[in-house]
């Protein structure tokens, strides 16, 4: 999707981080946003630096197919055909597999990966049937590339946003229609991520103290998050120039490609793959 100006791009995610960026760039660009988010407090603080005519804000809970239909009806209403999906809505349960509750997986699942499909069952058939240039954003992360110790839902529900993204990406060519797919893959940036468990719902609250070792490892991605060299704005630039070059893999983190590169070939080595985040022994 080469011509952003004139067209209409949903976010999900939208209120806060990398989603209140995308939907900043993309309004730069000169397109139309609709703007969704589970928190309608921060959905409201988010469309009072957004020009009315040309945004929407619609409360949404991407884990429930018929509030991601509904939003899809009002961004059609509002602005006609969608260009740009953006699935960016995501959380970030960290600790280890035993660590990890039965609620964290369910949590993850129904946004991370669910969140992703019910928006693309309630899109794509307006994207295709408009005919004209469109694109699917998803927001994954290094760890769909990556699996490092401590991660366990967090990785998984990531791999599975990149495995699926690659499917769509096979299927929509093999139809020929002007749809292209990018999978975003950013490494730790300051965002408010880790702040998801403020909008769990109240029936996947973990009611079990958190272990020391998930605190650590919390303690540990926010300390890197904190440290990192490009903001959500960068990250949002790059994730639009992906999608203006029709790139399928978006890494706006250079510093990760020795480690993706280091774990693929330990695959094709047959080799166990090395823990991008273990300290070295000594």
């Amino acid at each position: 999707m080469h011509t952003f100006a004139g067209r209409t791009a949903v976010v999900t995610g939208a209120a806060s981080g990398l989603g209140l960026a995308l939907a900043s760039a993309c309004l730069a660009r000169g397109m139309n946003v609709v703007l969704a988010d589970i928190d309608p407090a921060a959905l409201e603080a988010a469309m009072a630096t957004m020009p009315p005519a040309r945004a929407l804000a619609v409360p949404t809970d991407v884990s429930e197919a018929r509030s991601v239909a509904a939003l899809a009806e009002h961004a059609r209403r509002r602005f006609g055909a969608i260009h740009l999906l953006a699935n960016n809505a995501g959380v970030a349960p960290m600790g280890s597999l035993e660590d990890s509750t039965i609620a964290d997986w369910q949590w993850a699942i129904g946004v991370n990966l669910m969140g992703l499909v019910h928006g693309l069952k309630a899109f794509l058939p307006g994207m295709r049937a408009h005919g004209e240039a469109a694109h699917v954003l998803n927001t994954a992360s290094v760890a769909g590339l990556l699996a490092p110790g401590g991660m366990a839902v967090y990785n998984t529900t990531k791999h599975a946003v990149v495995a699926l993204s690659e499917t769509l990406l096979h299927e929509l060519q093999e139809d020929r229609v002007p749809i292209g797919v990018s999978v975003l893959c950013p490494a730790w940036f300051p965002s408010r991520l880790a702040e998801g468990d403020r909008m769990r719902p109240a029936g996947l609250q973990n009611r079990e103290p958190v272990g020391a070792a998930r605190k650590a490892t919390e303690a540990r991605l926010a300390a890197a998050a904190a440290a990192g060299r490009l903001s959500a704005q960068d990250i949002a630039t790059i994730a639009l120039d992906g999608v203006a070059a029709n790139a399928f893999i978006i890494l706006p983190h250079e510093r990760i490609r020795s480690a993706i590169e280091g774990r693929f070939a330990d695959i094709i080595a047959c080799k166990s793959p090395r823990d991008p985040l273990a300290r070295p022994a000594g």
